[in-house]
């Protein structure tokens, strides 16, 4: 009776030999000799499989376990039916929204390049005895430098990610 219910509620669970083995930290043919009736765990290791397999220790060493039915697997297939789809409209919805950020960082850098060329480096004119006014023109000229010099990277990056993540029809 033992052999049966362990192997069919491990069936239920989804669980191979090999996975219930490393979860009670025993060798796989255990598991197997367990269930074939040619030997008996201990009564602590019944309560490990009992917790792993959650079922009482009552069901595993007396009462029947019934295989599961074909209107069963019918009731679970539809489920994952409804799971698959819901994951694909939730990668569906992260790529469009993905699509739209980089959309969104490609205008981000042109408008600061439109701004960074009208502005011309005002900073060349600053007078930079006051220290406020050099500190700032220092910051400004690190930010135009570093900039100018990632900022085609990036724009070349999103440019690609626009086309990768654009919807086919």
């Amino acid at each position: 009776m033992l052999s049966e219910n362990m192997k069919a509620i491990r069936k239920s669970k989804g669980l191979s030999q090999e996975e219930l083995a490393i979860k009670l930290n025993v060798v796989r043919q255990t598991v197997s000799k367990w269930e074939n009736g040619l030997s008996v765990p201990d009564s602590d290791i019944l309560i490990s499989i009992s917790e792993v397999l959650e079922t009482p220790v009552s069901t595993l060493l007396g009462e029947s376990i019934a295989e599961s039915k074909a209107g069963d697997l019918k009731a679970i297939s539809e489920k994952l039916e409804v799971i698959n789809l819901q994951l694909a409209q939730r990668k569906n919805m992260r790529k469009r929204i993905l699509h739209w950020i980089f959309i969104l960082l490609c205008a981000v850098i042109v408008t600061v390049f439109a701004v960074l060329i009208v502005l011309n480096s005002p900073y060349l004119d600053w007078d930079y005895n006051d220290p406020e006014t050099a500190v700032f023109g220092v910051a400004f000229h690190i930010f135009e430098y570093l900039f100018v010099r990632l900022a085609p990277i990036i724009f070349i990056g999103a440019v690609v990610g626009i086309f990768l993540t654009r919807k086919k029809e």
